[in-house]
């Protein structure tokens, strides 16, 4: 099986992306689904990244195992299964046109904030657990709830360490659940395993500096 220009381009997405996953914690997926969504379509995209995905958030955990927030891993994962059940109805029954289109303003919308916006904000709590729901719907449509959760995890987790490892211990503990349900509706075909095979590879790298 030959490799044409869009998979080439594909690796590039996959291993910058990623390594901003390794720097941050988050926002690898975030970067890398709209330019995959284009290159192999929505449902492949969303089946590899979320296998690549677990494999750098599962080295990085074992590397930084001791740093993990345990209180605070169940409180966002409780929440973020429930925004992702939501997220999968979501996608599954709204035509994908409009959900993408969804999807491009909000990232825009964070980038512009992130822009123009600098100023912290002071959000009460149960704000705060509503952003951790809307990050599980976002994460059960597109595998992209990062953007959100850190609004959350920023302001409770304080040290480097400490936030890498609670974020990617959660990435791996929910892409089973992704995982595993996009293997059961037929979404990883010869075409995903091999690109997930080669993709893999050099993405691990990152995960142990």
């Amino acid at each position: 099986m030959w490799i044409d220009l869009r998979e080439i381009l594909l690796y590039l997405v996959l291993f910058l992306s990623n390594g901003m996953q390794t720097i941050t914690g988050f926002a690898g997926t975030l970067l890398a689904m709209p330019p995959s969504i284009k290159l192999i379509g929505a449902n492949q995209a969303r089946a590899l990244l979320s296998v690549v995905a677990q494999v750098n958030c599962l080295l990085i955990v074992i590397y930084n195992f001791k740093s993990i927030n345990w209180k605070e891993f169940w409180k966002m994962l409780v929440l973020m299964v429930v925004g992702m059940v939501l997220g999968a109805w979501i996608y599954t029954d709204f035509p994908i046109h409009e959900l993408l289109l969804f999807y491009g303003i909000l990232i825009i919308s964070i980038a512009l904030k992130r822009m123009f916006f600098r100023k912290k904000m002071v959000i009460p709590k149960a704000g705060m657990l509503l952003i951790i729901l809307a990050a599980g719907i976002i994460h059960g449509m597109f595998l992209s709830g990062g953007a959100l959760l850190v609004v959350y995890a920023a302001s409770v987790l304080k040290e480097k360490d400490e936030f890498r490892s609670t974020i990617a211990l959660l990435w791996v503990v929910l892409g089973c659940y992704v995982t595993g349900k996009e293997y059961t509706i037929g979404d990883y075909t010869s075409n995903v395993l091999f690109l997930t095979t080669i993709g893999i590879g050099p993405m691990s790298r990152f995960s142990t500096s």
